[in-house]
């Protein structure tokens, strides 16, 4: 018995063939293997064409297939995860009607700021937590004020994820969840953000159906089962942004819980049980996976832009030449926890929210000419990493969020011990380091949301723990931090 995860991305999509019972991954693969392209008409644009993700799915299904040798009829739940924030707009055949307005594009920020400021901060944040910002209702009205011959032929608005159901199934629906990303769900309300459809003018109809996260979404369509070779009727039975998803993969579900990545840009994504929101709108909070009217379970997402982009550019331009990332860690770990008094801001990597939309760049601080070298410099960046961490987690706490677990995958950022150590060191958090991905996480959703598995927890009962990190040193660590904030 199988579980199918898709994780569609602005980069590739990938697919994973999951083994319910043991909870391995049997089979993978991912396309294109270059980096998809992004259509940029214009500064500030970022497009791409739905029909090029559903191409690269049908790659990517035609290689697990191919390489488990499983029967079709074996593939019990089909689960997606998949960029967040895209807008995708269709006719009533389901034809797409123009490219999507992916995740990075920014042509919807004045939208999104005009709105804030004319409904009223207070009234946005508490009703939707967070600014209408650069989300996928600011990307609509920007459709209908641009577009408006075009906007008249919309028959329904979806995210990316949704349009892959779409084409697995022939069915449009969407998730309190996905709304809640697009800024079209009201937590006060309870219901779809009416006030702010009626300010962009938006005919609540274009909004899908809502189904549960967790719950059957669809059957892949005889269409379907024919271009991808599976069999029809297989049940659609999760979906999930890519963040709160990554969360999922990670068994992230509770109050209290974090997870974590650091990429080129870095992700703390935390769990509150109430809801909450920051006055600042440093954070952004969507509903989690498992937020049910029942039961309040929203994910609180900060990102930091400049993260191992920093660390890499530390190896280029000040790292001796040809040195790995291990060795760099090494010579790094010859500097004292604090770096000797050197601190390092890691925000040269565009504008940060959590800093209100700043972008005071990257700089170095405390560096003494006698006393400091390479070692301390290579230290100090990864701690400047985790101190922004750290300041972001302090946001968290103060809407209620008590943080004591971090999970993450064991990738990146997270294979420097330098950067383990002083992420739980200075948060106080024990950090549990996995071995999974998105893929994996959507397969083993769509494993819950078919009752295949009773909870989150039988599901990641044999999610591979590779390493905990304790929190040691907790004191030099938060000395240092208090003089890297001082500097902020």
């Amino acid at each position: 018995m199988y579980l199918l995860g898709y994780d569609i991305g602005s980069s590739s999509v990938k697919a994973s063939l999951v083994d319910a019972q043991s909870g391995k991954c049997v089979a993978s693969a991912f396309y294109p293997k270059t980096e998809a392209a992004i259509i940029a008409v214009k500064p500030g644009w970022a497009e791409q064409e739905p029909s090029s993700w559903w191409e690269n799915l049908k790659l990517a299904t035609a290689d697990i297939m191919a390489a488990s040798a499983a029967d079709p009829k074996d593939i019990k739940a089909i689960g997606i995860s998949y960029q967040m924030h895209g807008l995708v707009c269709v006719d009533k055949d389901q034809n797409v009607l123009r490219p999507s307005i992916i995740w990075c594009d920014s042509r919807a920020v004045p939208y999104g700021q005009k709105a804030f400021d004319q409904i009223g901060h207070e009234k946005c944040l508490s009703h939707l937590l967070n600014s209408p910002g650069n989300f996928t209702a600011s990307k609509l009205a920007w459709v209908k004020e641009n577009e408006p011959e075009l906007y008249a032929k919309i028959y329904k608005i979806m995210l990316p994820g949704d349009y892959i159901a779409m084409k697995l199934s022939g069915e449009i629906c969407t998730t309190i969840s996905g709304l809640s990303e697009g800024m079209f769900w009201d937590f006060a309300e309870g219901a779809p953000a009416q006030m702010l459809l009626d300010y962009y003018g938006i005919d609540r109809a274009l909004i899908a159906d809502i189904k549960p996260t967790f719950s059957e979404q669809g059957r892949v369509s005889a269409a379907a089962a024919a271009e991808l070779g599976l069999a029809e009727g297989t049940p659609i039975t999760y979906r999930a942004g890519d963040q709160p998803n990554n969360a999922l993969s990670l068994n992230v579900f509770n109050p209290g819980e974090i997870a974590s990545t650091a990429g080129t840009s870095g992700v703390v994504y935390g769990v509150l049980g109430d809801v909450n929101y920051d006055p600042k709108s440093r954070v952004n909070t969507f509903a989690h996976v498992n937020h049910t009217p029942d039961q309040t379970r929203l994910g609180v997402l900060l990102c930091i832009n400049g993260t191992g982009i920093l660390n890499s550019w530390m190896k280029r331009n000040v790292a001796p030449e040809g040195i790995s990332y291990a060795e760099m860690n090494d010579l790094a770990a010859k500097a004292p926890i604090g770096s000797a008094g050197v601190s390092i801001m890691p925000f040269g990597n565009g504008a940060e929210r959590m800093l209100e939309n700043k972008e005071v760049g990257s700089s170095i601080h405390g560096v003494n000419f006698n006393v400091h070298d390479k070692s301390h410099l290579l230290r100090a960046a990864q701690e400047g990493i985790v101190f922004s961490f750290k300041y972001g987690i302090e946001v968290m706490e103060q809407m209620g969020m008590n943080v004591n677990k971090i999970h993450a995958g064991h990738a990146n950022m997270f294979l420097s011990p330098i950067f383990r150590d002083t992420l739980a060191g200075v948060s106080g958090a024990v950090i549990e380091l996995y071995d999974t991905d998105g893929s994996v996480g959507a397969a083993k959703g769509a494993g819950i949301g078919a009752g295949i598995y009773k909870d989150n927890t039988e599901a990641f009962a044999t999610l591979e723990k590779l390493a905990v990190i304790e929190p040691a040193h907790t004191a030099e660590y938060t000395e240092a931090y208090e003089t890297w904030k001082s500097r902020l």
